[in-house]
């Protein structure tokens, strides 16, 4: 059902995409809005593992430097029966986590320095459960891809208002591109977050079962929650959707509509039904 909801979300994107470049130029528009999203997708279905990692200043470490990390990663990735991704650190204090990588032959997964110090073994198993959970359902390529198509959406809105919009509609053709200048990258937005939130439910689900229970996840989300509250991180807006849990920032305001994470507090009650379900 969430994997419906998400391919239901990327339609109407994509949807809401065509329409807002056939309102301002025709079947010349739509064209050019695919065309537009798709060259944007290419990018960053090649490159947006490799920006999101060196944006954070994540760095390559070796089994010998993580031994603990590298055999958590190890029998999960076999367990799942995915390829080994590629690990790194982040040296910063508030624990946090994220994967990224157009498929699993190509994936990375990501870890703070606060994150091995604070997590016990159980705990780790079950962030990176949720990581590779990520990596096996796709979803880095399909937040790109919504991420994208929002960003191809706001850019056509922001243009077709500049030169005026369709000649279709002379009359109020300024307060209607007014609206859509506002409206369309408002609904771009909604609909992506609706995604990002969809994807963050199931790797959870999918990342207890990959480990055989929820408890380690559910207190490392306990945990992430508390610290995350208190340590801020210095991340890039654009990649703060990846991680786990949200990274604390400053400047944070409407968190709960505008959140790309769904509440914690939803998302640990969701994995305590999965005790009580078996």
């Amino acid at each position: 059902m969430k994997i419906f909801r998400t391919g239901f979300l990327l339609i109407a994107l994509s949807m809401l995409l065509v329409w807002v470049g056939g309102r301002y130029g025709g079947p010349n528009g739509m064209t050019l809005a695919l065309v537009f999203a798709v060259l944007i997708n290419g990018f960053a279905y090649f490159f947006s593992d490799k920006i999101a990692l060196m944006s954070n200043g994540a760095q390559p470490v070796t089994r010998e430097q993580m031994p603990r990390l590298y055999a958590v990663m190890e029998r999960l990735a076999g367990k799942a029966n995915l390829p080994m991704p590629k690990l790194y650190v982040i040296p910063q204090a508030a624990p946090n986590a994220f994967a990224t990588g157009r498929n699993p032959s190509h994936a990375s997964v990501a870890v703070t320095q606060g994150l091995m110090q604070l997590m016990d073994d159980e705990e780790l198993e079950g962030v990176i459960a949720h990581e590779l959970s990520h990596v096996r359902n796709y979803d880095i390529l399909t937040s790109s891809i919504a991420a994208t198509v929002a960003g191809a959406i706001t850019w056509i809105a922001c243009m077709g208002s500049w030169f005026g919009g369709s000649r279709d509609d002379e009359r109020g053709g300024g307060i209607s591109g007014l609206l859509m200048l506002i409206a369309a990258p408002i609904a771009a937005m909604l609909i992506q977050l609706g995604i990002s939130r969809q994807r963050e439910y199931a790797a959870d689900e999918t990342g207890a079962r990959m480990v055989g229970h929820p408890y380690g996840l559910i207190r490392a989300l306990e945990k992430l929650g508390a610290y995350n509250k208190r340590i801020p991180m210095d991340v890039p807006p654009a990649t703060s959707a990846l991680f786990i849990v949200k990274p604390l920032s400053a400047g944070g305001v409407f968190t709960g509509l505008f959140s790309t994470h769904p509440p914690l507090e939803e998302r640990i009650a969701a994995l305590r039904s999965m005790t009580t379900s078996r």
